[in-house]
């Protein structure tokens, strides 16, 4: 869904239908649309018709679809590209797979990503499977990039005003991706960067500007806020159904609660 689409010969294509990537009326129109044609159709069709529990957690137009048993995740494959077709959409091929994600499922459970997420199992320190989650690795080379092109972009700025704008894209970096079980992907990402904007930091005179030290010298001056984590710890669990595919465990682990979900699709 992209407008306004600079092509590699520099020519830009408007296209007549679609909405703008990013755009503020992108996630609203998909949560109109998608209430329809997957949302209703899910609950009142396809559930019904699973022998196993069944669930489709949705933001906009990214989805997670969890089921009982195999089979059904493999009919629901074809039922979804069906109903799709019947309003002119279409899934994504490369954000499209099944995979098996079980608390049974041990070595064969695959690893998914969702909302810049990738969520796998791993067992705790008394052995228990654990869904755990960690920034995606594509989403973080992303970050990255974005990062580099706009410390390139700004270096030239005053520099308060471009310390001011780091504290805030630091601080809404960790609001996000700070959950439990994701402080290493946090520490990679602000080792990355940190460096990057050294580099670019020393770009702006023809003699370098900090030297290591007086680089985390500046750091400190400006209070840039370094990886924390956010989530809030509940002390009690919440208490959930031990059924091999509970909604609510799908959405406690997808929306920062201690369990699990089962196989995707």
């Amino acid at each position: 869904m992209a407008q306004g689409r600079l092509e590699e010969d520099g020519q830009i294509v408007n296209p007549v239908t679609g909405t703008p990537q990013g755009g503020s009326v992108s996630p609203v129109l998909a949560n109109v649309y998608l209430h329809y044609v997957l949302d209703l159709w899910f609950e009142h069709k396809v559930r019904k018709a699973n022998h196993g529990q069944s669930y489709v957690i949705r933001y906009a137009d990214d989805f997670v679809c969890g089921f009982a048993y195999r089979h059904e995740a493999e009919r629901f494959v074809g039922q979804l590209q069906e109903r799709l077709k019947k309003f002119g959409l279409e899934t994504a091929p490369d954000k499209t797979r099944m995979v098996r994600f079980g608390r049974n499922g041990g070595v064969h459970n695959g690893r998914f990503d969702f909302l810049g997420f990738e969520f796998y199992w791993r067992l705790s320190r008394r052995g228990r499977p654990l869904v755990q989650r960690r920034t995606a690795r594509g989403r973080m080379r992303k970050s990255v990039a974005v990062f580099t092109e706009w410390i390139r972009r700004s270096r030239h700025r005053k520099l308060p005003e471009t310390m001011q704008t780091l504290a805030r894209k630091y601080r809404g970096y960790w609001n996000y991706y700070g959950v439990r079980g994701n402080f290493k992907s946090l520490g990679q990402f602000f080792q990355q960067t940190r460096r990057i904007l050294h580099k670019w930091l020393n770009r702006r005179s023809q003699r370098k500007s900090y030297t290591a030290l007086g680089f985390e010298r500046l750091l400190r001056r400006f209070q840039i806020p370094h990886p924390r984590i956010v989530e809030i710890v509940e002390k009690e669990p919440v208490p959930i159904r031990r059924d091999p595919v509970g909604v609510e465990a799908a959405l406690d682990v997808l929306f920062g609660r201690n369990n699990h979900p089962p196989s995707r699709a």
